[in-house]
């Protein structure tokens, strides 16, 4: 465990968007329709993974590292459990491409919420990299409109947004733990879950893909991504993301022959030339 805080934090980046842009691939390869089967089993995976991480790392002090985020920690699983649950139904409701275009929206989400509720001024090119990535989610969604996943899109928007939600209270209380954060996240997933499906009983290649899900896809993926930005400069960890951004969608193009409207290649381009626009603004801004 000791030697992922010793791999550089780019790698570790670059390795965490990886892992995460599997999961649009290993979601299509569920078998039935029941969503909160999946939640389910992906948040007791996910949970069960961080319970070893934290008891690997802390020790003894692993139950004490989790109370110790009190609140705000409890505050940030509601936010990432929000975002865990939008995920997988915007997957179901829509392609793998649109929702991780959308995802990709979040940099512009801390600007906006960086403003409400932090008081942080927003420059004119950073003003001018959201409307430009509202323009490539509006392209997307509307070339939605007549293939059933406006549903998909919208809910997608709650990725981004409880992400930024979830920085934005870490940045508030800047002791707060992040990972008892996520590990609060997959219980309340767990037990909603729990309540929301009709049975838990799966089959074994369910049973499979929820485990590729929540240990090796959604666990390392925000483990990795977690412990590499504490040695990352900002706008290295945004443009490293864009990684699950563009192999996300090709994963499913490459085993499944998913293949998104036009309107999505659009709308994603413009929205990925706002985020990099956004990100080297800030690289250049930044004191010597």
């Amino acid at each position: 465990m000791y030697l992922v805080y010793k791999t550089p934090g780019y790698i570790l980046c670059l390795m965490g968007a990886f892992f995460l842009s599997w999961g649009g691939l290993l979601v299509r390869e569920w078998e039935g329709g029941d969503i909160w089967q999946i939640l389910f089993w992906r948040a007791l995976f996910f949970s069960i993974t961080l319970i070893v991480f934290l008891y690997f790392v802390y020790k003894n002090e692993a139950i004490l590292t989790v109370k110790k985020s009190g609140l705000p920690g409890l505050l940030g699983g509601i936010t990432t459990s929000v975002g865990f649950i939008a995920y997988i139904f915007s997957m179901a409701e829509t392609t793998v491409a649109n929702v991780l275009f959308i995802i990709s929206t979040q940099t512009i989400w801390l600007a906006i919420f960086g403003y409400l509720f932090l008081k942080e001024k927003i420059s004119l090119k950073t003003f001018l990299s959201i409307i430009l990535a509202m323009i490539g989610v509006a392209v997307m969604i509307s070339g939605s409109l007549n293939k059933g996943s406006l549903l998909g899109n919208v809910i997608a928007l709650f990725i981004p947004i409880n992400f930024a939600f979830l920085i934005l209270l870490i940045r508030k209380f800047p002791k707060l733990d992040l990972v008892p954060a996520l590990f609060y996240g997959g219980i309340i997933v767990v037990i909603v879950a729990f309540f929301m499906s009709e049975t838990i009983l799966i089959s074994k290649h369910n049973l499979l893909v929820a485990f590729l899900l929540g240990t090796f896809q959604h666990a390392c993926g925000f483990i990795c991504v977690v412990i590499g930005t504490r040695s990352t400069p900002a706008v290295v960890v945004g443009l490293l993301m864009l990684t699950e951004t563009l192999l996300g969608p090709f994963w499913v193009f490459l085993f499944l022959n998913e293949i998104p409207p036009m309107s999505v290649f659009v709308g994603g381009s413009i929205i990925l030339i706002a985020v990099i626009f956004k990100t080297i603004e800030k690289k250049r801004t930044k004191p010597s």
